[in-house]
């Protein structure tokens, strides 16, 4: 969480009335009287009566500075910091600052400590941020106590105390600040510092979000998206989301994109989750940038434009686009292939836990592909991708522990690998259980689990599991004799180009009945048809 930033409003205690009183104030200001050279800095500063001018507002805050005045010694710490009138100068800002801070002045304080935390103008000190933010909080000013709290929060030149975060976010909170209620509402969120407390959390984001602060308004609409703790309400969502991100908030416009790309609570909107992605993309929102690389790719099929969005949202180390910029160089879509580059960014994706790119980095390593032949690195990388679950990696870890001259041959380990597969639906994984089912390998010999494994391979169109299922269903083992069944399967598998299916399907037609064939010959039929 950022410190709030420093404060720029000019300080002013003397009201000034336009020119009659400007006269009157110019007057005092001659004979050196230090409020009316302050209130004529003022004037000077946001014209006010008369023609604006930082020059004019320099010098009289400069000579009410100088006879100790702390308003306008505060003030002239401003325009240093803020570059008005004079070059930006943070060590001259923190001058000023020092000066009024020493007089007790809250909103000095506040910045000079802003100063020491940010190490602007002078060296970096989490200790003397601490000691003029707790000056300033100890005179009530909100922005100071919600700063203490974030030191406490993150233990920036105190230890580390949650409770301690929570009492100076509450002293802001309850003053109506903003930045102070969202924190509250984050520490209520995940119950650090405080009894965990949803429902207190989404009350304390309300006040911020009502407020017009953007991260809240964010937190608000992820609640109602998503039904949580708030009833879910699409409406309310976009509302608040679309507050935030008329903000420049990044993340609100992303989802906003997502919202319309998905259709979810408005009717699906490419045009609409373009604008929204644009924007977000615009303010460096990794995944905005990888969608827009997406929609040129795949929609409007300009690789050039695709290959500068993913490349964007790489180099911000975002997984997903890193992948995609793999593939483009691969194939050479929008650029020469390049496999070298591929395999690199493949790589960088591969680390960060993606799982497509740890799978395909396995077969290449396996095949020698744009890398050295090397099964030992091609299994750790599907290991790697089998621990996420992803079923072609579970089998592929399988296939190398079943390979006699493979990096680790373990047959029962190859089993537990095609276990885990097959139970996720993968053909090949099945297939293989049906087949070391069917001869006893590291499993007892069991032609009814054979059968099963085989017939739900064979379903997803494996063509010799419905080879074996025929073969199996015509001689009744592991399951029913059922020559219907078994010329069904057997006529997939000859369609398919097995070897010896037609074989087989012959001499099984040859044992039916003319009535039976021709029926199931005009299932067949309708089954294409």
């Amino acid at each position: 969480m950022p410190l709030a930033d420093p404060r720029s409003t000019a300080a002013h205690s003397t009201a000034a009335h336009y020119t009659a009183d400007y006269l009157r104030l110019k007057g005092l200001a001659e004979k050196g009287n230090a409020n009316a050279q302050h209130s004529l800095g003022f004037m000077h500063f946001n014209g006010q009566g008369i023609e604006q001018s930082y020059a004019l507002a320099l010098h009289w805050y400069g000579l009410a500075a100088a006879q100790g005045l702390e308003h306008a010694q505060y003030n002239l710490g401003v325009m240093c910091q803020k570059g008005q009138g004079v070059p930006q100068d943070f060590a001259q800002a923190a001058h000023w600052y020092q000066q009024a801070a020493e007089q007790g002045y809250a909103a000095a304080q506040y910045n000079l400590g802003w100063l020491y935390a940010k190490g602007q103008g002078l060296a970096q000190d989490s200790g003397l941020a601490m000691l003029w933010f707790s000056r300033a909080a100890e005179q009530g000013d909100a922005g100071a106590q919600n700063n203490l709290g974030m030191m406490y929060d993150n233990g920036k030149g105190v230890p580390q105390d949650f409770v301690q975060a929570i009492n100076w976010y509450r002293k802001a909170a309850e003053q109506g600040y903003a930045r102070a209620q969202f924190n509250l509402g984050l520490r209520y969120d995940n119950g650090q510092g405080v009894r965990q407390d949803r429902q207190q959390a989404t009350a304390w984001m309300r006040k911020a979000a009502e407020q017009g602060y953007a991260p809240a308004q964010f937190n608000l609409a992820l609640r109602y998206e998503n039904g949580d703790v708030l009833p879910q309400d699409s409406r309310q969502a976009i509302s608040w989301y679309r507050r935030a991100a008329e903000q420049g908030h990044a993340s609100s416009q992303f989802n906003l994109g997502l919202i319309y790309d998905n259709g979810q609570g408005v009717p699906c909107d490419k045009q609409a989750a373009l604008e929204w992605y644009v924007k977000a993309a615009g303010l460096g929102h990794a995944a905005a940038q990888h969608n827009l690389g997406l929609h040129h790719e795949h929609g409007a099929h300009d690789y050039a434009q695709a290959q500068a969005f993913y490349r964007q949202a790489a180099e911000q180390g975002f997984p997903a686009a890193q992948y995609q910029l793999g593939l483009l160089h691969e194939h050479g879509q929008g650029m020469p292939a390049d496999a070298q580059e591929a395999i690199f960014w493949y790589r960088k994706a591969a680390d960060q836990g993606h799982v497509r790119a740890q799978f395909d980095l396995g077969l290449r390593y396996e095949h020698g592909q744009g890398v050295p032949q090397d099964l030992s690195v091609a299994l750790e990388w599907y290991r790697r991708a089998a621990e996420q679950d992803y079923a072609p990696a579970q089998y592929m870890q399988g296939v190398l522990h079943d390979r006699d001259d493979g990096p680790a041959p373990d047959s029962q380990q190859a089993c537990a690998c095609y276990c885990r597969a097959a139970a996720q639906g993968h053909s090949l994984a099945q297939f293989a259980l049906g087949l070391r089912h069917d001869n006893g390998q590291d499993v007892p010999q069991d032609y009814a689990a054979a059968w099963d494994w085989y017939a739900l391979a064979a379903r997803q169109g494996h063509a010799r599991a419905q080879m074996n299922l025929g073969l199996m269903a015509a001689s009744g083992q592991g399951g029913p004799l059922d020559l219907q069944q078994a010329y069904i399967w057997l006529s997939m598998a000859a369609a398919a180009g097995v070897a010896g299916a037609e074989k087989s399907l012959r001499q099984t037609a040859a044992r039916m009945r003319e009535t039976d064939l021709a029926r199931v010959c005009e299932q067949l039929a309708a089954i294409a048809g």
